[in-house]
């Protein structure tokens, strides 16, 4: 799986370049971002503007994605379409991601 990756000063932007996020592709996405937080990279915008749908395996995935961040380390996701963001808003995962609309408003969040 393809992850574009882009650092902005402190916050590492990264772009999953695929159209479905599923069980399928789940446990990469995961050890991808896992792999650049042990990295060190502890300030993460995570991009969904390619992302056409999720299922409840990303959505795992994201949640042991924003507990192995510590040490003030923070997750911010951007750019999810409207069915994913009312996925987001169901299961009430809006109260423990920070979402924001576009790349911009994520950036301006962790700076």
């Amino acid at each position: 799986m393809k992850i574009d990756t882009e650092q902005i000063d402190n916050v590492t932007l990264l772009t999953p370049v695929v159209r479905r996020l599923d069980a399928s592709v789940a446990m990469r996405f995961k050890e991808a971002i896992l792999a650049t937080i042990a990295q060190g990279h502890n300030q993460l915008v995570l991009d969904f503007s390619r992302v056409d749908f999720i299922d409840s395996s990303c959505l795992g995935a994201l949640i042991s994605i924003l507990k192995s961040l510590s040490n003030g380390g923070q997750l911010v996701l951007c750019a999810l379409n409207s069915n994913i963001n009312s996925m987001f808003t169901l299961t009430r995962m809006d109260r423990v991601f920070t979402l924001c609309t576009d790349r911009d408003d994520a950036l301006s969040r962790l700076r």
